[in-house]
């Protein structure tokens, strides 16, 4: 599950790609380190065009795996099951969004012997890290996210994006699934524009020789 990804690139290249036709976006960082319940770029549909803004990682929760009613939601960054009532609400042309990066990482599944920790794999489209998309949803929300130590109670706008089975270069490292990915200006379009029952098809592993893990 893909909770750290990094975009290197500049506004122009997103909104060329995309047809964002406004910004609300702000200064965008030359490098960006994207983590969960954190804000960063999205290109979404709005009744005035397509627009780059900045909304927070993480969907709100399903409740049944809430910790407490009232406990601060962290949110939902990678969504798989799309059939589930919780997720379809958010399936239609009005809150889908793309999401840009450069690369994404994942955890590998056995701990370093030394750091005893699980070693961290990159992953790109190639070694200059071009421009790429997830597919993802977003929505407003109200409550509480955070932490109980750091709540922050009020309006939130969040995203999330899809995954699928993972293809076999990042299958090698997480065998259970892998980000949404969208390379072709065809395949965003298709993504914001078109109707779920042909812009689900996009919910499959990116072709193995179009990803490459980076050293």
């Amino acid at each position: 599950m893909c909770n750290l990804y990094n975009l290197t690139t500049n506004q122009q290249a997103i909104r060329d790609i995309t047809g964002a036709m406004s910004d609300s976006l702000g200064n965008l960082e030359p490098s960006l380190d994207v983590y969960p319940d954190r804000p960063a770029p999205v290109v979404r549909n709005t009744g005035s065009g397509r627009e780059l803004a900045r909304l927070t990682w993480g969907m709100p929760t399903p409740p049944q795996f809430l910790k407490a009613p009232d406990a601060p939601d962290t949110g939902v960054t990678n969504i798989r099951n799309t059939a589930s009532p919780h997720w379809r609400r958010w399936l239609g042309v009005d809150h889908r969004c793309v999401v840009p990066a450069t690369a994404f990482s994942e955890y590998g599944a056995k701990p370093d012997p030394v750091t005893k920790r699980k070693p961290l794999h990159w992953f790109a489209r190639d070694r200059t890290r071009p421009l790429f998309f997830f597919a993802g949803i977003w929505t407003d929300w109200q409550g509480t996210r955070g932490s109980a130590k750091t709540p922050r109670t009020g309006d939130h706008q969040l995203f999330a994006f899809l995954t699928c089975e993972p293809n076999a270069v990042v299958g090698r490292i997480h065998l259970k699934a892998m980000p949404v990915i969208l390379t072709q200006a065809s395949e965003i379009e298709t993504w914001l524009s078109a109707d779920w029952p042909e812009a689900r098809h996009l919910q499959r592993p990116l072709d193995d020789d179009q990803l490459i893990e980076l050293d």
